[in-house]
């Protein structure tokens, strides 16, 4: 087995080679003078299992193209499997069509990560759990539900927690979290979105008044929704609001958005490299999930069952 970095999340690699106590595989990474990307691998991978790690999060185009090129360059080294690690799958939010002449970009990205040679995907917390048939070959939804439950329940133990979705489309994630703290109850923050970027909180579903709210939601992007979310369940009552976030994209102003709000805290996973954002407020926390994609990887290795992960 071998495992491949690309250059967008290198902390993450670097922790999940030290839980399977592999060495990254020697390549070279370059650009030439016109940005175009060189991938140059430094060792024989002719036969091996081999898992390409690359989140396609900012700047998105030039993430995935690298782990389009280290997908050939494997193929053409004669790699005997392929399995391209998506811990953030870029485009996922363009699932479907929203209106017409629009494109279906999730759908476009899959077919690419394909016909480049890769024989196997696996993610973590696909923002639509529809992009796994994208796909035409194997692919692994990886939740990071049991790690963000295990440390709510290390934190935040004896409170009373009521588990939130941010929005109607989000139950389904909400009530997984819930299930696994001891059934907790559930709220739904139900808001219209006036235009992209933008939320407008109109009503809490469900009684807060006095409990510690968890907001669980797949990604955050400008943390607005987050932000008038939690400011709604402080006017609902709530004695607290923390929220849990796998993807960090923490995009302009967000890290300054979440410092001003009524959150206490943001818990993102590493899924991204978001250390700048991270650092510019106490308020951000990020959790790892190497050791959960490490087990994933060294199951698909062995061709032992991956789903038994979160039973």
């Amino acid at each position: 087995m071998k495992l491949m970095a690309g250059n967008s999340n290198l902390p993450l690699v670097k922790s999940i080679a030290a839980y399977l106590e592999l060495p990254i595989t020697r390549a070279s990474v370059r650009r030439f003078a016109d940005e175009e990307i060189f991938v140059e691998i430094n060792e024989n991978v002719r036969g091996e299992d081999v898992f390409v790690v690359q989140s396609t999060s900012y700047p998105a185009n030039d993430n995935l193209m690298e782990l389009l090129i280290c997908v050939d360059a494997l193929r053409r080294a004669s790699a005997k499997r392929i399995t391209a690690v998506l811990p953030y799958f870029g485009y996922a939010r363009q699932d479907r069509k929203p209106g017409p002449r629009t494109p279906i970009s999730a759908k476009l990205v899959a077919n690419l990560i394909t016909v480049a040679g890769a024989n196997r995907v696996l993610s973590v917390d696909l923002h639509a759990g529809q992009i796994q048939g994208f796909f035409d070959i194997p692919t692994d939804n990886l939740y990071a539900a049991p790690v963000m439950s295990e440390d709510i329940k290390a934190r935040f133990s004896g409170r009373p927690i009521t588990v939130v979705s941010p929005d109607v489309g989000g139950v389904v994630r909400a009530r997984a979290l819930a299930k696994r703290l001891d059934n907790a109850p559930l709220a739904i923050v139900d808001k219209r979105r006036e235009k992209p970027g933008e939320s407008e909180v109109m009503n809490i579903i469900g009684d807060v008044g006095g409990r510690f709210c968890v907001l669980i939601d797949d990604i955050v992007d400008s943390a607005g929704t987050l932000a008038n979310a939690a400011a709604a369940l402080k006017e609902a009552g709530a004695a607290g609001v923390v929220a849990y976030c796998t993807h960090g994209v923490l995009s302009g102003g967000a890290a300054a958005r979440v410092h001003h709000s009524a959150l206490e805290e943001l818990v993102i996973t590493d899924s991204i490299d978001a250390r700048e954002a991270a650092g510019a407020t106490p308020k951000i926390r990020l959790l790892t999930i190497a050791p959960l994609l490490g087990e994933a990887i060294k199951r698909i290795a062995d061709e032992t069952s991956v789903s038994s992960l979160f039973d």
